[in-house]
């Protein structure tokens, strides 16, 4: 029996005591990263709002298994935000269609959720009419049975069957007057949406994805802004696996949601996190940067400090990785290293020396 069978169906409950705490913290953990981001200047704040909502659209898609160009998708959303940054490339009409859909539903959070607007995401997503090889219908609600299965042929196993295709528009009338009602804390709103709409499949294809752009429409009227700092289809695709379990286990169940909510609330909270971390360190390196923006610098300099304050820097820094990143010789390189140990920029690491000598930054 799935979910949608039962006679209460949709009146979901769930235990308020039990996710009161976990909410709370949830909040609490909003109103930090909010307040970090203020501290950043206006083109770090940018680029994390870029970043954030790039790996929003690579993790949404990954996690059903299409994989899109990075440097694509970062650029085609710099542009419709008219952010002037550095190595944007052209990028494809699929995925164009893909980052306007996205920015639709987080820069105009507070407009109505209509069929109107969910056949255009529908189609942005579809833009050929054709799912890989396969013709699908698009911008329309699907008129054919919809389950998903896994394994071979002759070895199926039915995870879920989604409701008959002649109730799809009932269901979906019901969901968007809900969904477009005032009432609720819209982190609970934005978990319950979430199970709704992809409990009603209502599209041949792309309803893992759209059903993650909904719930980010909805983080967006919890944190009151339009700005992304933090990406919850990141933390699902890190817990991809326990995601589809904890999905079949709830569509299987009575309407009792409390588990699919503080799975929800919990992924929210560790993305949060996650980007609050990030924040600090982008925070310091921006404050060290302005430290020293006095201090004469060459070119290969101020492009290696930058590169070892960034997050993605990994190992150690010596003459040869100096010599290689900045493209110079090992003699240029130990000449750079030697001018930044004399103005205090960096340091020996005291666990190395001779030939084998590591650098670090002074902080």
């Amino acid at each position: 029996m799935f979910i949608y069978e039962h006679d209460q169906w949709p009146n979901f409950t769930y235990d308020e005591l039990k996710i009161s705490s976990l909410l709370e913290t949830c909040h609490i953990e909003q109103g930090r990263l909010l307040s970090k981001m203020e501290l950043l200047g206006l083109s770090e704040k940018q680029d994390k709002v870029v970043s954030t909502i790039t790996s929003d659209i690579m993790k949404s898609s990954e996690i059903e298994g299409y994989i899109l160009n990075k440097d694509q998708v970062r650029s085609s959303i710099a542009r419709r935000l008219g952010i002037q940054a550095g190595g944007l490339v052209s990028s494809a009409r699929d995925i164009d269609a893909i980052v306007e859909m996205m920015l639709d539903a987080t820069q105009n959070y507070e407009q109505p959720l209509t069929e109107e607007r969910l056949f255009g995401w529908h189609a942005s997503l579809f833009p050929t009419g054709y799912s890989g090889m396969y013709k699908i219908d698009v911008a329309q609600y699907r008129e054919n049975p919809m389950q998903v299965v896994s394994g071979g042929i002759g070895q199926e196993k039915v995870h879920y069957q989604a409701p008959e295709p002649q109730r799809v528009p009932l269901e979906m009338k019901n969901f968007l007057e809900w969904f477009n009602s005032s009432s609720g804390d819209s982190l609970i709103k934005s978990a319950i949406a979430h199970l709704w709409f992809v409990t009603i499949h209502p599209f041949d294809d792309g309803n893992g994805r759209i059903t993650r752009t909904i719930s980010d429409m909805l983080l967006c009227r919890s944190d009151r802004t339009s700005l992304r700092f933090y990406s919850m289809s990141n933390q699902i695709m890190t817990d991809r696996n326990h995601y589809y379990e904890i999905l079949e286990q709830i569509q299987k169940g009575d309407l009792d949601i409390t588990t699919w909510i503080e799975w929800f609330l919990s992924c929210i909270l560790k993305a949060i996190q996650n980007s609050y971390n990030d924040a600090e360190l982008v925070l310091k390196k921006y404050n060290y940067l302005n430290s020293i923006k006095t201090v004469p610098l060459n070119e290969r300099q101020s492009m290696m400090i930058t590169k070892l304050l960034d997050s993605s820097w990994f190992g150690v820094l010596n003459t040869s990785k100096w010599a290689k990143i900045a493209k110079c010789s090992t003699d240029t390189a130990l000449r750079d290293i030697t001018g930044l140990l004399e103005k205090g920029i960096l340091e020996k690491d005291p666990a190395s020396g001779g030939r084998s000598t590591n650098y670090k930054i002074k902080i």
